[in-house]
């Protein structure tokens, strides 16, 4: 009950993340990426250790995991999983009176299909990237245990005779026994392409005292260290490339027609300096000017180092889906003071030549909320 209630816990705290998550990035270049639900494939191997009181190495065994998912937001996502092969129990020199000393290991097979719900942490902190080469994400979840091939136990059990209780072989089973279990983990993912991760994965598992056939009045655990692959299934995300500024063309008039004798003026051409704008955009309740964004506030100094007459506008927004007029009003007003003061303190440009304003959230430039978080500035 309680693995199902905690379980509910997360699904409910899941679909919180999963409607305020930030679903859009903008790179260096301009380019503006929007995320795309999909499936996704986990594919896995490793070892297992089941908690006992046998040496480290003699709890030791093989495991493997299959996993379907889908990503609902940038943070959340679910996925089916099933875990198997094989745990182990035993003691190590486990003596009683004056008997030798008993060292016993044994193993039996195991499947266990569950739910996780995963939490991106590095989309939760960092803000969503899908270029990023490294993410971690947690999950909690649960399922059952079906264990079979329980024989070496029971064939331990057999020998040892009115003994076997001294030894705790209280919950010797056969047959197949199905168990609840809860589970917990971390998952470190390092991005090869769109499609594949590699994957490393380490979870915690709970069961009841009877898994491994040996009563100790507290919960069994077993613990999976796993490296494989997460495939992406379809498209994780839309590419927008921004479109670039046509100028206008120049018009030059002809000249008139002059007597032959005498050589016309050549006519001057004028130099028509093309205004540019340049977004820089921000993460939701933040002020400060990201990495991939600074070559945004670059590009408009060139500009102004360039044609010493040329003035910048700096104009602060905040989105309309979030927070209130007061926040908002705050969040514009900075988004537009540190685009100025970069300009002042870092590129030198004079401040008679920077004029600025911030708009809250009652103008939304932009059709996409996200991207409302955002300074606007035009050079010209």
């Amino acid at each position: 009950m309680k693995t199902l209630k905690t379980i509910f816990t997360a699904v409910l705290l899941a679909m919180g993340l999963t409607a305020n998550a930030q679903a859009t990035y903008t790179d260096a270049e301009g380019n503006n990426y929007e995320f795309q639900k999909h499936f996704f494939l986990n594919l896995g191997a490793g070892a297992q250790y089941t908690l006992g009181e046998a040496k480290f190495s003699d709890l030791l065994s093989p495991n493997v995991q299959l996993g379907l998912g889908y990503q609902f937001s940038p943070i959340v996502a679910a996925r089916l999983q099933a875990n198997a092969w094989q745990s182990k129990g035993g003691w190590n020199g486990f003596q009683i009176g004056n008997e030798p000393a008993h060292t016993e290991t044994y193993k039996w097979n195991y499947v266990a299909p569950g739910i996780d719900v995963m939490f991106n942490l590095s989309n939760l902190i960092c803000g969503y990237n899908p270029l990023r080469t490294f993410n971690v994400t947690a999950f909690l979840g649960g399922g059952i245990n079906l264990g079979f091939g329980n024989d070496e136990v029971q064939d331990i059990n057999a020998a040892l005779g009115k003994n076997a209780a001294k030894y705790e072989l209280e919950y010797v089973w056969d047959g197949s026994k199905i168990r609840p279990f809860g589970r917990g983990g971390i998952e470190l993912g390092f991005r090869v392409s769109d499609a594949v991760n590699i994957i490393l994965e380490g979870n915690a598992n709970i069961l009841s005292d009877h898994y491994n056939s040996k009563k100790a009045e507290n919960a069994d655990w077993y613990f999976n260290a796993l490296a494989g692959v997460r495939i992406n299934l379809g498209s994780t995300y839309t590419k927008t490339v921004p479109v670039a500024a046509v100028p206008e063309p120049v018009a030059v008039s002809e000249p008139e027609p002059q007597p032959a004798t005498v050589t016309p003026a050549p006519t001057p051409v004028v130099e028509k300096i093309e205004p540019i704008r340049r977004d820089i955009f921000f993460l939701i309740n933040k002020t400060d000017i990201r990495a991939e964004e600074a070559q945004k506030v670059k590009d408009i100094a060139d500009y102004l180092n360039k044609y010493p007459k040329a003035k910048v506008t700096v104009t602060g927004y905040a989105d309309a889906g979030t927070g209130n007029d007061k926040i908002n009003d705050r969040l514009a007003a900075q988004r537009a003071d540190v685009v100025v003061k970069a300009l002042k303190e870092q590129y030198g440009i004079a401040e008679s030549r920077i004029s600025y304003d911030s708009k809250g959230s009652r103008v939304q430039p932009f059709a996409e909320n996200d991207m409302n978080r955002v300074s606007i500035c035009i050079a010209e």
